[in-house]
């Protein structure tokens, strides 16, 4: 069975009203996260504070130190490559087509311990850390390098940290 416009109510806003977020690949605002590229698809501003939603690519050696966000659950899903994850005092391997949700108040992280870049998508919910990102972050422009971490780039995550009340926690 096919679906026509014509099978609808054009009366019927349920099936007339447009209102979705199309945004094409390639396409979205991109920040360096340290040396990790960010690209925010969309912000809560977008969905009513319900989702942030990134993508993102990190290089080997990148990746964020262990935090826990103390209000955003966030879920992860690897595209390409491979990560390592800290979930707690626990250690392991995501690979392509893994997911993984962290509640919030679970310390987690991860690192990419390859040789290659990898690829993969992450959701806040409630949105909210994907806008402290995008407002607190060096612009990132294709065929550049990200720039040296310096005090004001350690500055601008303290005031992003702080703002989100997002934990920072050691390796064990």
């Amino acid at each position: 069975m096919s679906f026509s416009l014509t099978d609808v109510d054009a009366d019927d806003p349920i099936w007339t009203k447009r209102g979705a977020v199309y945004v094409p690949s390639g396409r979205g605002p991109t920040v360096w996260g340290a040396n990790d590229v960010y690209t925010v698809k969309i912000t809560g501003e977008q969905t009513k504070g319900r989702l942030g939603f990134i993508e993102a690519t990190v290089p080997a050696g990148g990746g964020p130190d262990p935090h826990a966000h103390t209000r955003e659950d966030e879920s992860f899903y690897l595209i390409d490559g491979e990560l390592e994850f800290v979930d707690g005092d626990h250690v392991f391997t995501a690979v392509a087509g893994d997911f993984i949700y962290v509640p919030e108040g679970i310390r987690h992280g991860f690192k990419n311990r390859g040789n290659h870049a990898a690829k993969l998508l992450f959701m806040y919910t409630p949105a909210g850390l994907e806008q402290l990102m995008l407002d607190n972050s060096t612009p990132a422009r294709p065929g550049e390098t990200p720039p040296p971490i310096d005090d004001e780039m350690t500055a601008r995550a303290v005031q992003v940290i702080r703002q989100s009340e997002t934990i920072w926690l050691s390796q064990p």
